[in-house]
């Protein structure tokens, strides 16, 4: 069935007109929503079901499923944020959070505001349910009805969105933070209105560092200032959680100074690796293997790509540039990354620069003189490193800061570190 046909059999069970329908379809299409997905998301948002009983069943948090049309909850406000969005060509702004009861919590969010705050607890009626990053979300709608509880909800979670930078996690929202500014700068970049000038930096607290970006530029936000922030939510950037600022954020300054750890904390790389990304991280691993692509290597002048070939996939035959790299398998007993180090570290350990190594593979007429030079310093040593480390379907990575000679057994402090975590 074409959209025009499924916008016409939607409007007529739903009594919207044709045209709204076909506008929210079409708006789910372009990011490449299936049809039945999209009509099923449209049904939910004007208080239709998408199949099978159209009385929605009450139910604890816990039993709640992507099966359910729409769902009854009794349950407590944890967290609620307000941000706008662009949906259909208009800004629409929402609110979201986290609710919870004794079995669980949950996503949700509210297409308009119902007045409740962090704290409430609420008896939700008719919410539809949607899957959200591969989990149940609550969507509160027009159809959707909200009333304060008789009762307040016991819930075991905190109330209210306070949280450290280490806890928070992509897909968080009204969440508040305690952090010290370590870097600002300000950008140009091309948003959805045209040039957009934007924040990002880096803050930190005493649990750890996170990127941020401040898409509605607050004045406190300069480096070194310690602040309250409230209200942001957490998106993915290369693989870790970023802090996310919009308009709904404030920023206050603190009397007092935000403690700051200048250390990162230090995991195992089993734990790394299940975190699915982390800002700042320290392991410690044997370098099993320095792969190929590490030594003398060259790169795209337009976008900074490793060539081969003078073959950009980008930018096509291109007059490449010298660089230096290395590309490490670390091992720690639990785990396995591929360390990322730059020209500025390589240079480090190689013990020369770029035209150094140059020369070198002149000489003996074999770039690869450079990496294996690099391997004979590397291979069956352990090393203290430091860095950021991303996760997708092609393994583990870790772009590293800091490389220097470990004085510890990497498998004995793996162990520790799982059995801390585990007691």
């Amino acid at each position: 069935m074409d959209v025009d046909n499924k916008a016409e059999e939607l409007a007529s069970a739903l009594g919207v007109t044709k045209q709204e329908v076909k506008a929210d379809l079409e708006s789910l299409l372009e990011f490449d929503v299936p049809l039945e997905e999209a009509a099923q998301s449209v049904r939910r948002k004007h208080g239709g079901a998408s199949g099978g009983s159209s009385t929605p069943e009450t139910l604890d948090i816990e039993s709640i499923s992507t099966t359910q049309d729409s769902v009854n909850v009794t349950v407590r406000v944890l967290t609620q944020g307000t941000r706008t969005i662009r949906y259909q060509g208009e800004d629409v702004t929402i609110r979201e959070g986290k609710l919870a009861d004794s079995s669980g919590t949950i996503s949700y969010t509210a297409w308009q505001d119902f007045g409740f705050e962090a704290g409430d607890s609420l008896v939700i009626g008719n919410a539809g349910v949607r899957e959200w990053d591969g989990h149940p979300e609550l969507n509160l709608g027009q159809s959707t009805s909200v009333s304060m509880a008789d009762e307040e909800v016991a819930v075991d979670q905190p109330i209210g969105g306070d949280s450290d930078l280490i806890d928070l996690k992509p897909g968080d929202r009204g969440r508040n933070v305690e952090v010290r500014v370590q870097e600002v700068e300000s950008r140009t970049i091309d948003g959805r209105d045209g040039e957009t000038t934007i924040l990002s930096g880096v803050v930190a607290d005493e649990t750890a560092r996170l990127p941020f970006t401040d898409w509605d530029p607050h004045p406190d936000l300069e480096a070194g200032a310690n602040l309250r922030i409230e209200d942001v939510y957490v998106r993915e950037f290369r693989g870790s959680p970023s802090v996310n600022l919009s308009e709904f954020s404030t920023v206050e300054p603190l009397s007092e100074p935000v403690t700051v750890s200048d250390s990162a904390p230090r995991l195992s790389l089993a734990e790394t690796v299940d975190s699915g990304g982390l800002f700042d991280v320290e392991v410690v691993g044997n370098v099993l293997e320095v792969r190929d692509g590490s030594g003398l290597i060259e790169r795209c002048p337009e976008c900074g790509r490793v060539i081969q070939n003078d073959q950009c996939r980008t930018h096509g035959t291109v007059d490449g540039e010298d660089d230096l790299r290395i590309k490490a398998i670390l091992d720690d007993g639990t785990d396995t990354v591929t360390a990322i180090i730059g020209s500025e570290l390589t240079e480090e350990i190689y013990g020369g620069d770029v035209d150094d190594a140059k020369e070198a593979a002149r000489e003996a007429m074999d770039k690869e003189v450079v990496a294996e030079t690099i391997r004979s310093q590397l291979v069956g040593r352990a090393y203290r490193v430091r860095g950021s480390l991303s996760v997708d379907e092609y393994g583990a990575n870790l772009n590293v800061e800091e490389f220097e000679v470990a004085g510890e057994d990497p498998a004995a402090l793996a162990t520790a570190a799982l059995a801390e975590v585990r007691q």
